[in-house]
Parts: C-alpha cells; sequence; structure tokens
C-alpha cells in the first residue's frame, strides 16, 4: 500500500515539474493592471499557429513567443485590443482566433460538424433500418414454399430413422 501511495504522490509531483518546465517563463511590465488584463485576454483568445489547438499564452513555440512580444509592444504604443486582433487577423488570416467570426469564409467552420453529424445520423438510420427488414414470405413464390416444407419433411424423415 505504501508502495502504491509513493507512486502516486511521485506522479503528482512530476506533474507540476512537467507543468513548470512546460509553461513559458516571461516577464512583461505594464503601466496598469488594466494593460495588463487586455495582454492575458489577448494571449488566450489567439491561437498558436504552429503548435496544435493551444493558444499563445500556453505555448513555448517561437512563434507563440513572437506573438507575445508584437502584443506587448503594440499595447505599450497605445493600440487598442481590436486593432491588435485585426492586425493579427491581418497578418495571419481568421485561424490565428479561436472564435472565428461569421462569414461566408468561416461558414464550414461553423455549420460543418453539424453537417457531419446529420450525415452520420442519416446513414446510421439508413442502415439500421435496413439491417432490420427481413424479407417477408410473401416474396417466395409458391413452388419455393413447397420446396422448404419438402426439406423440413425430409430432414424430419431422415431424423426419424436414426
Amino acid at each position: 500500500m505504501n508502495k502504491t501511495l509513493s507512486i502516486i504522490m511521485l506522479a503528482v509531483a512530476l506533474s507540476f515539474v512537467v507543468r513548470a518546465i512546460a509553461a513559458p517563463i516571461e516577464t512583461f511590465k505594464f503601466d496598469s493592471p488594466d494593460t495588463e488584463k487586455v495582454f492575458h485576454k489577448l494571449s488566450d483568445e489567439l491561437r498558436c499557429l504552429v503548435c496544435q489547438n493551444q493558444n499563445i499564452a500556453e505555448s513555448n513555440a517561437d512563434l507563440a513567443k513572437d506573438l507575445r512580444l508584437e502584443i506587448y509592444t503594440m499595447l505599450m504604443d497605445g493600440k487598442t485590443e481590436d486593432e491588435i486582433i485585426d492586425f493579427m487577423v491581418q497578418r495571419y488570416g481568421d485561424y490565428v482566433l479561436y472564435r472565428p467570426p461569421f462569414k461566408p469564409m468561416t461558414w464550414l467552420l461553423w455549420f460543418g460538424p453539424l453537417i457531419v453529424f446529420i450525415m452520420g445520423l442519416i446513414y446510421a438510420i439508413r442502415f439500421m433500418r435496413s439491417q432490420s427488414s427481413e424479407p417477408s414470405q410473401e416474396s417466395m413464390s409458391e413452388e419455393d414454399i413447397e420446396r422448404v416444407k419438402n426439406l423440413h419433411a425430409d430432414l424430419d424423415a431422415e431424423q426419424g430413422e436414426k
């Protein structure tokens, strides 16, 4: 029991060490707490273009570091949040945003999952219906029914002889 507890504690401690190593460490000095809030908000809302589904606040990629520095510089130059977002979108496209705008170029992002779900649902319903429909006896001709009866009679006769 003590071994198990020790292993669990070691695993928890290791996870904290890995997080501390993986977390980006940068210190920026801000003029006001509001500017710092805007910086962290933008860092959380903008996607790292190199990493898979990470924002630039969590990423250690060189591009994410450059983007954080760019945001900081723009904030220190007096740019607003909207101006910084517009600059990033103009430079990197809508992909840099975690919440892309609703426009014709991004309709597939918004409706794609719903379309795939509906198509899968239709396929599943058709598949289940095709599995549940058994051939009816009405489709068998009188000749086929008579042949099945004769086979059953022959089978019963064979089993009776044994």
